[in-house]
Order: C-alpha cells, then structure tokens, then sequence
C-alpha cells in the first residue's frame, strides 16, 4: 500500500482546495477512494483533481539541513 495526497480545487471564481490522504495500491485505486472520499457538499464544484504520493515528512531532506 501506498499513501497518495489528494487535492481538489472547487468553488468556481472563488478558488479553494481540499487536501485530504488515502491509502491505495496504486494510481487507479487512489483515485477511486478519493472518489469516494470527497465530500458531497463540494462534488459539484470541483474542476480539477491532483493526485501525488505522499511524502514521508521524516524521510524529507531539508536545504540547510545537516549532513551526515
């Protein structure tokens, strides 16, 4: 399994974004989740989806950050 981030843009002029996380074993199984997922309220409204693995903030390098 994997962890994907999910990000909806929905409200038309009024831009806003929901990002929600889901668990899948791959692309297609992402997006059927966050399919099911999304919230009714805003379903209508949303004109573009995004979906990424989701990065491991502790696996995350950092400019600046030490070296080892």
């Amino acid at each position: 399994m994997m962890n994907f981030q999910v990000t909806v843009r929905y409200g038309g002029h009024q831009q806003r974004y929901h990002t929600f996380t889901v668990d899948a074993d791959d692309a297609k199984a992402a997006l059927k989740t966050a399919a099911s997922q999304l919230p009714l309220d805003i379903a209508a409204d949303v004109d573009l989806v995004e979906l990424r693995i989701a990065v491991d903030p502790d696996a995350r390098s950092y400019v600046g950050g030490e070296l080892p």
